[in-house]
């Protein structure tokens, strides 16, 4: 047997581990939520048919256990749990929490039990000695017994695909959210391919029992769909959760590293009462809400020491160059931060220099103080501080500007 047959089988199967691996935690901080605990039995049946499927496994079901085919009702019940969580799981997202919604959900689950445990005794009472891995379903097509464990496997997951297409077919156009709008065309195509799958199996049925041999359609063309489902299923309940949190990570990693120069800058400042060692694994928002609070922190203990005049001058400056700047087409969309940015950099620098250096604060005799004015553009200031050359040019349009007012 060439190892290379079994990559189809170890690549779907290996995400699927991969999306149960991250999906604990989550499940271990919110096990009472229904839709998360629907969510990894999912995972967990689709990885679980996966695995018993894959043929190096049957065979050491096989072997382990002395019972010829015995991978058989595991895979299948493993497949009708499947088929039943995802059906639950539509009409979680689908309908509003009712007394109706609940009773159904409890149907679903106690029929698909009940066709587990047929499942069982149908191959009990079969008469199976000899073991197939790779074409079962044909082989014993027409053995009693076999033969209703195969068609009522079979007919569990048509009419769970059926149902599930249906149901989402009718849902999408009602669906805003993008994510969630993704997951059901992920599931749409999920379970169109276990339809292509029971076709199949049952195409290739039929003509065994007609006296044709079409087994190529049940060991070949069916199983790479019954992968195709359990992946893109699977994709389909996790991408509506996951899309929005990896969307914010992003947001927040960028927010982060948008505001590092910033922080730099005024770390020096930050109270030692304020130090809190996060690690590495702390959670991103953790250390993002951290870092806001100290760099607010620092500038309330900085704001004497900010001037709302030099701020003002700044500004106006700032705004010079940016309309030099439109006037020259050359050097336009260069990402200049705004003017509000610019001169909250050049008026903290100035006030963490006369800071260290010992100098006394600004007075305020009127307006704001200068920790209100760069309170509001923090993002902007941060932006600033990591173009050193846009401050330079601004800073000599402020000397030039004041040298000419002395002249003049």
């Amino acid at each position: 047997m060439s190892p290379s047959f079994h990559i189809p089988y170890i690549l779907p199967t290996a995400l699927l581990a991969l999306a149960l691996v991250l999906k604990l935690p989550t499940f271990l901080r919110a096990s009472r939520d229904p839709d998360v605990r629907a969510t990894t039995l999912l995972l967990i049946w689709a990885t679980a048919v996966l695995v018993v499927i894959t043929p190096v496994n049957i065979e050491r079901l096989n072997v382990l256990t002395g019972i010829p085919n015995i991978a058989s009702p595991w895979a299948y019940s493993f497949l009708t749990a499947f088929c039943a969580t995802g059906l639950t799981m539509i009409m979680r997202w689908r309908e509003a929490p009712s007394v109706r919604r609940r009773r159904r959900i409890r149907r679903i689950y106690w029929i698909y039990a009940g066709i587990v445990a047929v499942l069982w005794l149908t191959f009990i009472l079969a008469d199976v000695p000899t073991a197939r891995v790779y074409d079962l379903d044909t082989y014993y097509a027409g053995t009693p017994w076999m033969r209703e464990h195969i068609l009522l496997y079979i007919a569990a997951h048509t009419v769970s695909s059926l149902v599930a297409v249906s149901m989402l077919w009718r849902w999408f156009p009602e669906v805003a959210n993008r994510w969630l709008k993704a997951g059901v065309v992920f599931l749409q195509l999920g379970f169109a391919s276990g339809l292509v799958f029971d076709g199949a199996k049952l195409a290739a049925v039929g003509a065994r029992w007609s006296g044709h041999d079409w087994d190529v359609l049940s060991t070949q063309a069916a199983p790479p769909f019954a992968l195709m489902e359990a992946a893109l299923v699977a994709l389909g309940f996790i991408v509506p959760q996951a899309g929005p949190f990896v969307q914010k990570w992003v947001r927040d990693r960028r927010e982060y590293r948008r505001l590092a120069p910033l922080w730099h800058a005024l770390r020096s400042l930050t109270p030692a009462a304020a130090e809190a060692r996060f690690g590495p694994w702390t959670a991103l928002d953790l250390r993002l809400m951290q870092r806001r609070q100290r760099i607010h922190d620092a500038l309330r203990m900085l704001g004497p020491y900010l001037d709302p005049i030099l701020h003002q001058r700044a500004c106006e400056a700032a705004q010079a160059r940016d309309a030099a700047q439109a006037r020259d087409a050359a050097q336009t969309g260069d990402g200049v931060p705004d003017a509000d940015g610019v001169a909250g950099a050049i008026t903290i620098s100035a006030a963490i220099s006369t800071y260290q250096q010992g100098g006394p604060p600004v007075a305020h005799p009127q307006g704001p103080q200068g920790g209100a004015v760069v309170g509001g553009h923090i993002e902007g200031i941060a932006s600033a501080l990591h173009r050193p050359r846009i401050l330079q040019d601004v800073r000599r349009r402020m000397t030039s500007t004041e040298s000419a007012h002395h002249h003049g």
